[in-house]
């Protein structure tokens, strides 16, 4: 269309965290949106349905989330990058056919904005009790990737990201932000677009008679997108190499292990996180999200009493970073875990860590400050 509004300009912004969720996916090449509103959401949809057709793209609101999900399955199917955003009710009704999308190997990106549950809970107030749903809310073995963002600038990085590790992967990654991620207002680096490292699914070209829709020479099978001219059959039931059922434990087992390996393999490549002070620490907080804003302040404060204090702030959540929370954990008296939650994040710490373990909850709906960390920490030296 004549005077397209173009991509969200390299420099520095100012910028709500879900509109620069949104602008990140416009870069990494989103070219569909399907979504349903539901607060703390909004603005991502909101965002979308105005930008995507100034660039020639597709929005289009569905009825519930449950179509959300599976459109954006259907766009991905057919060669595009596709995402969705939601919260909690939302992402609980996605569950099944995020399920079938890490089945059908067919990349997508979830953004969850996490608010106050469980049920409806507090719509417009933070939470972060979404963390185990997102590794396991669907049935069966697969595994999946799960990025927190803490700041604008994260959730803007962190969703281009998704893309790329979808695409690489061909698996569903979610960006499991929250709700005052989602509505602060922050500094906004938008690098030159040559310089923002942009992945696409790796595709087949070879002999219509050889392609393998799921083939287990690779970890990743080569795409191909529905209506290229090539056999591909789709379904959720355990299938075989040419993606028809199957009740062989041949296939049953080339599939299944397939899937989870080709995230397992990868893991240290996909996890991201940033340390604070770890040195000589005795004490170890570990977080995520918003809540690692209150505690670097807090662990800062700490040091200025003189207390052994360092921290972890984990952007990837699944596959869980086990490395640098076991390491850290071998010179430190006792790691804590700082959530917005009664205890989430805190058990892959526990499954790792080789000290005690103990938890800094805070009622969900709130975030909490820098004291109230500060006082676990002190409870713990």
């Amino acid at each position: 269309m004549s005077g397209e509004l173009k991509l969200l300009k390299p420099g520095t912004h100012f910028m709500m965290g879900n509109i620069a969720c949104a602008e990140a996916a416009l870069i990494a090449g989103c070219g569909f949106y399907a979504g349903y509103p539901i607060t703390p959401s909004n603005e991502i949809a909101e965002h979308m349905s105005r930008r995507m057709p100034q660039l020639g793209r597709h929005f289009i609101q569905m009825e519930d989330e449950i179509a959300s999900i599976v459109a954006v399955c259907g766009a991905s199917a057919a060669g595009v990058k596709a995402m969705t955003a939601t919260s909690g009710p939302g992402f609980s009704l996605m569950m099944e056919t995020i399920g079938l999308s890490a089945m059908l190997e067919l990349p997508c990106v979830i953004v969850n904005v996490q608010r106050a549950g469980p049920s409806t809970g507090i719509p417009t107030f933070v939470g972060q009790g979404d963390v185990m749903q997102a590794r396991w809310g669907s049935h069966g073995d697969y595994e999946l990737v799960v990025y927190a963002p803490s700041t604008v600038q994260e959730f803007f990085d962190l969703t281009i990201e998704a893309f790329n590790t979808s695409e690489w992967l061909r698996i569903p990654v979610i960006v499991l932000s929250d709700e005052v991620v989602g509505h602060m207002y922050g500094r906004l680096e938008v690098p030159e677009y040559d310089k923002i490292k942009i992945i696409n699914r790796k595709r087949y070209s070879g002999p219509r008679e050889e392609y393998l829709p799921y083939s287990s020479e690779t970890l990743v099978p080569l795409f191909v997108a529905a209506g290229d001219g090539y056999r591909i059959h789709m379904t959720g039931l355990t299938h075989d190499e040419r993606g028809y059922p199957s009740l062989e434990i041949e296939d049953s087992h080339k599939l299944v292990e397939r899937l989870v390996i080709k995230v397992r393999k990868n893991a240290k490549n996909l996890w991201k996180y940033e340390t604070l002070y770890l040195d000589d620490a005795d004490v170890v907080v570990v977080t995520f999200g918003i809540t690692a804003r209150s505690t670097e302040e807090a662990v800062k404060r700490a040091r200025s009493e003189g207390l052994k204090v360092g921290m972890i702030k984990l952007l990837t959540l699944w596959p869980f970073p086990e490395d640098p929370v076991r390491v850290a954990s071998q010179y430190a008296r006792r790691m804590l875990v700082a959530e917005i939650n009664m205890g989430q994040l805190i058990h892959p710490v526990r499954e790792v860590a080789e000290c005690p373990v103990a938890g800094i909850n805070y009622p969900v709906g709130y975030v909490p400050p820098p004291e109230y960390i500060l006082d676990g920490i002190r409870a713990a030296v």
